[in-house]
């Protein structure tokens, strides 16, 4: 029954609007605003990509936050061409943490690994976004030894943003 519910947390988290009437005999449905199941924190003034990827990177190693990979989205799409704004995605995982997350149900693989993106908004501003965790943590889908868990991977994860946001580390 876990299952089912860390399922339809998941299914909820990832829809990103409302949904709208199929048919006039069906019913509208109203998802969670999508705004909420994000952490988006803006990368200060001044502080360039370079310095924003250099600083994050380096603030994961020194917390031993193991660097899994990056998808350096915007960079891909140019070179086929195709002109877009900055889009770089950075995936950490603690293999340890994984495994006990998987032990106690598969279904949080779905989390995993950890990312961050960086990407570029209409205006040009910088962004530093990952997943809210707060929204499981505050669920009540895991036991208290998985909560721990995933607090300390959020504040980790928050850690990580700090430190691209400011470009210190």
């Amino acid at each position: 029954m876990k299952s089912i519910k860390a399922l339809a947390l998941v299914f909820v988290l990832c829809l990103t609007m409302t949904a709208t009437t199929l048919a006039s005999d069906q019913p509208e449905i109203n998802i969670t605003d999508i705004n909420q199941t994000v952490v988006q924190m803006s990368v200060k003034d001044g502080v360039t990509k370079d310095d924003a990827v250099q600083a994050l990177m380096s603030r994961a190693a020194e917390i031993n936050l193991k660097y899994v990979a990056r998808q350096q989205v915007s960079k891909e799409l140019e070179a086929r061409g195709l002109k877009t704004p900055y889009l770089d995605i950075f995936q950490f995982c603690n293999p340890e943490d994984a495994r006990k997350m998987i032990m106690h149900d598969p279904i949080y693989a779905a989390y995993m690994p950890c990312r961050i993106a960086m990407v570029e908004d209409k205006e040009g501003k910088l962004w530093l976004m990952m997943l809210n965790l707060d929204m499981l943590i505050n669920s009540e889908l895991l036991p208290p030894e998985l909560t721990e868990i995933a607090i300390r991977v959020n504040q980790a994860m928050l850690d990580v943003m700090v430190a691209g946001a400011t470009g210190e580390f």
